[in-house]
């Protein structure tokens, strides 16, 4: 696994409702690291996001609906790793500063990713940076 790349399961709560969980909590974040942001995206069947690294910012990325593969590949190592995210694992995954990350669709339906964010969206200083993920 990558330095600092986390991938914390998600305990799923159902009944005949639906289902809840939580994705994440204050108390799982490390190093004092904050939330600041949180938003959520939609990748269509056949497409790709992101394909971009920070170099401050962390990420928490959890697919919440759909299915998709997350690629992650370390900028300082090379080290790589694909995560399946979605409804046959729903998990929540640690992105730190530096790992340049890529979320593909899996599937025939579109995906849903809740994304938390350690700083606000600056458009003056986004610290978003464009990384070449071949083949994607």
């Amino acid at each position: 696994m990558i330095d600092g790349v986390r991938v914390d399961p998600l305990e799923v709560k159902r009944d005949d409702r639906g289902w809840l969980t939580e994705v994440l909590r204050s108390s799982n974040l490390s190093g004092g690291t904050r939330m600041s942001q949180l938003y959520v995206t939609v990748g269509n069947p056949g497409k790709t996001k992101g394909k971009h690294y920070h170099t401050r910012k962390t990420e928490w990325f959890s697919v919440i609906s759909g299915e998709a593969k997350l690629f992650l590949r370390d900028t300082r190592t090379g080290a790589e790793t694909i995560v399946p995210m979605g409804d046959r694992n729903l998990v929540t995954v640690t992105i730190p500063p530096l790992v340049a990350h890529a979320i593909t669709s899996d599937g025939t339906a579109p995906f849903y990713l809740l994304v938390v964010v350690s700083e606000e969206f600056d458009p003056s200083d986004p610290d978003t940076l464009p990384f070449d993920f071949p083949g994607l």
